[in-house]
């Protein structure tokens, strides 16, 4: 899950570079022209699949604009193009929306909240099979990144906490060759890595993210300036992303061929992403996001994201208190600064489209 995230020296790069512009800076006028940047994950293959196929196109179309797509290999490095304002939208876990550009001072709206992470992150023990036997031990992880969270979260559930384990920072491209290597007895992971390692015979899946449902959220993140400005971007991106996944999760025909074309772009086959799907809560209609992103538990589970970037520094050394920075949601209500708003939860565009008026 998100590939390629870096470590904390790209977060503090994203971060400075994002303070030195002015808060949503991205747009400060109506325009015609849009960019979105995305990278490879389960949840975000449908954004490629939408442009090659012409469904950005064809909404884009319907409002008089353009929308241009762009992959972009590197995870972090998407978001720090976005940061920087080099694309008015991109593809983001709402905790790194938090951390790099919101935390920089650039003000983003959570445009689609379009999945939360439901398997398809795990805690691997090497010949250990409950989750307290992670004690003592060394852990190999993305140090900063969700799996950080993740780990931390499924400490609490047993007692434990950060301080009764090790961490060894560990890139998601080395995680399997770690693993095999013999010098690693435990471990966090994302798919497809975690798959492939826990087919390994001494390893055992002691806690996967099933067990927090809705907190690993996946979304498309956009400058709030430039959808204040152009509401046309929002209802463009969001009809093209549910007639998106209207097809792929069709079980017919075309929906056979579209996951096979996403899991072939991914770097594996149907099976292979229909088991990445199967753990991945796709919010599959507007409906589905509206009632996910509306409803008041995820303010609470929030509050733990934010609390644990601040924890660890990714609100930048100069923030004095977690409340430094506001986050807003659908209902008005806000955690944090009312006065430093940054990033805000929209319900506006998954309503319409419930509504059947985009």
């Amino acid at each position: 899950m998100r590939p390629h995230f870096k470590n904390i020296l790209n977060l503090a790069i994203a971060v400075t570079a994002a303070a030195m512009l002015p808060a949503g800076s991205a747009s400060a006028a109506p325009k015609k022209d849009f960019s979105v940047c995305w990278t490879i994950y389960a949840g975000w293959m449908p954004w490629g699949y939408a442009n090659e196929k012409g469904i950005i196109k064809k909404w884009a179309d319907k409002y008089g604009i353009t929308i241009s797509v762009t992959q972009i290999q590197d995870y972090v490095e998407c978001i720090n193009q976005y940061t920087a304002g080099k694309f008015d939208a991109a593809t983001s876990t709402t905790m790194d929306a938090l951390a790099i550009p919101s935390a920089g001072g650039v003000d983003t709206t959570v445009l689609i909240a379009g999945d939360y992470s439901n398997g398809n992150d795990g805690i691997i023990l090497k010949g250990k099979t409950k989750l307290e036997d992670i004690k003592g031990q060394k852990v190999n992880l993305l140090e900063l990144s969700v799996s950080h969270y993740f780990l931390a979260r499924a400490l609490s559930s047993v007692g434990l906490t950060e301080k009764d384990v090790t961490i060894v920072n560990t890139s998601d491209v080395d995680w399997i060759s770690a693993y095999k290597s013999g010098g690693v007895s435990a471990i966090v992971a994302w798919n497809p890595a975690l798959a492939t390692i826990d087919a390994e015979a001494d390893a055992n899946l002691v806690y996967d993210s099933s067990k927090l449902p809705g907190e690993i959220v996946d979304a498309l993140i956009a400058s709030t300036a430039v959808l204040k400005d152009n509401p046309t971007l929002g209802k463009a991106l969001t009809g093209a992303w549910f007639e998106t996944l209207g097809i792929m999760m069709k079980d017919d025909a075309e929906g056979k061929a579209a996951r096979e074309s996403m899991g072939k772009a991914s770097g594996t086959d149907l099976a292979g992403f229909d088991a990445q799907i199967k753990s991945t809560k796709l919010f599959v209609t507007p409906a589905e996001a509206y009632a996910f992103v509306t409803d008041p538990g995820e303010k609470a589970k929030f509050d733990s994201v934010r609390k644990f970037s601040f924890e660890k520094g990714l609100y930048g050394q100069a923030a004095k208190s977690v409340d430094d920075i506001g986050i807003e949601f659908p209902d008005g209500s806000v955690l944090g600064s009312k006065d430093n708003i940054k990033l805000r939860f929209d319900a506006t565009y998954k309503k319409m489209g419930a509504d059947g008026k985009l």
